[in-house]
């Protein structure tokens, strides 16, 4: 699948981007290289191939699941315009 210079605005506008005219004929080969690229790898066969999680055989370290409030309230709150007992004082929205 290759991608036409208008094509590659018509994404590039829908994205918001601002790409220059001068510009278009290189990002639509760099995005035509990027597709055939993935073409190749699609015509790789992966039957019987797991599916990775890492490619490393690292195991994560476990810890204990326990909910702390992180003893760090004063820390938290000492840039606070307004705080009363570790806790950040905000206005009154609903009334």
């Amino acid at each position: 699948m290759a991608l036409s210079t208008d094509t590659v605005s018509n994404v590039a506008r829908l994205s918001r981007l601002a790409i220059t005219p001068e510009r278009l004929p290189a990002l639509a080969a760099e995005l035509n290289n990027i597709l055939g690229f993935i073409e190749q790898l699609s015509a790789v066969n992966t039957d019987g191939v797991e599916p990775l999680r890492s490619v490393s055989a690292a195991t994560l370290r476990l810890r204990e699941d326990a909910a702390t409030d992180g003893n760090q309230a004063e820390a938290v709150t000492a840039n606070a315009p307004e705080k009363s007992h570790g806790f950040f004082v905000v206005p009154k929205v609903v009334e």
